[in-house]
């Protein structure tokens, strides 16, 4: 939830070029807004369809930098897919009708009105209505740009949650959420040094892991949960931190409120660290190979961490398969939305639990 990030990319042949990378930061109001319609609140439909107004014409913006930087008009891309922000993401029962839904904050036909250019939405709902969850969609587009015949492949995309795609060497794909990525870090740095995330993990690398907070942390159901399954700031939020925070300080009030915030930031690292860690042990005995992308990939603390919890595991970035770590989700939805313009169905029941193949996303014409 930092900003927007989009890529020009050509997609002819089955290739993935990126021609062109764009992205702006969220203002500190609209960042604000759509943290709070994550929960519930007064005023939620004017305010959420407020919100994505204002997302959207961040989206026009950015549209326009990438087509001045590739030297394009808007008649010479296809399709723009646009995700739009989640907000809520509550994919399976514990509803009368026993569905579930997802929601991202988006206006789709004000994209494509400003733009002129034909706009691939919604890209999630299809897939839980058909019994998945909804997330991850990536693991799929891995596999078509990512994967090797004949050799295991893991990619991680560490951005507010982080998601696991396991590229078989056999071509079975599967994906999952492993928990949270960079939501807590950001939430905790913030809140204590005004900043919207540690860069490089400069803070973290300073302090000391609480082994018993880490401990009550990974007993997290979430964490146990067998897949497919993806999770959100539903769960994973400022309030579930400071709630588990406290009840660790009143059972453990010998720990130092001055030293507290820096040893927390160091826990919240190894969290993500371990649970990508527990995650690969139990579903990817035999991957040698881990490629990073997303923001968590420019941690250094964080990766010299993965590192050093996975010994056995070579780890490197995107970087070296073609697509900048920044970039990879941006060209992920690019594809997607390519899927969806062509009809092609996604085959992700080994990946979100979806009861079959579908074709994912609604298309806004130009």
């Amino acid at each position: 939830m930092d900003g927007v990030d989009g890529v020009v990319v050509d997609l002819t042949g089955g290739a993935c070029k990126v021609i062109a990378h764009h992205s702006l930061p969220f203002s500190l109001a609209l960042k604000a807004e759509m943290l709070a319609l994550n929960s519930a609140g007064e005023n939620e439909l004017n305010r959420a369809s407020c919100a994505a107004n204002q997302l959207v014409l961040l989206y026009v913006q950015v549209v326009a930098g990438l087509l001045y930087t590739a030297e394009l008009e808007s008649a010479d891309i296809r399709a723009i897919g646009a995700h739009g922000q989640t907000v809520r993401h509550c994919p399976s029962g514990n509803f009368s009708d026993g569905g579930g839904y997802t929601i991202q904050l988006n206006n789709p036909s004000l994209l494509a009105e400003r733009t002129g250019i034909a706009v691939v939405a919604d890209l999630r709902s299809r897939d839980v209505a058909a019994g998945g969850q909804g997330a991850p969609l990536v693991p799929a587009f891995h596999k078509a740009v990512f994967g090797r015949s004949g050799e295991n492949i893991a990619v991680l995309n560490i951005g507010g949650i982080a998601n696991l795609s396991l590229l078989h060497a056999d071509g079975r794909v599967e994906g999952f959420d492993t928990g949270p990525g960079n939501v807590l870090m950001d939430a905790w740095v913030s809140s204590y040094k005004g900043a919207p995330y540690d860069a490089h993990g400069a803070w973290a690398s300073m302090g000391e892991v609480i082994a018993p907070l880490l401990k009550r942390w990974l007993a997290d159901s979430y964490f146990s949960k067998p897949i497919p399954k993806s999770t959100g700031r539903d769960l994973f939020n400022t309030a579930w931190l400071n709630d588990q925070v406290s009840r660790f300080m009143q059972m453990n009030p010998l720990f130092s409120q001055d030293l507290m915030p820096t040893h927390v930031q160091t826990t919240l690292v190894e969290l993500t660290v371990q649970s990508i860690g527990q995650a690969l042990a139990q579903h990817a005995e035999g991957f040698a190979r881990l490629y990073v992308c997303g923001g968590g990939a420019l941690n250094d603390y964080l990766i010299k961490r993965l590192r050093l919890v996975m010994p056995h595991v070579a780890i490197e970035t995107t970087d070296s398969l073609g697509i900048p770590v920044m970039q990879v989700e941006a060209a992920a939805f690019a594809w997607l939305a390519k899927q969806c313009m062509e009809r092609v169905p996604l085959t992700l029941e080994k990946i979100t639990g979806a009861r079959g193949s579908r074709v994912l996303g609604a298309v806004y014409p130009a």
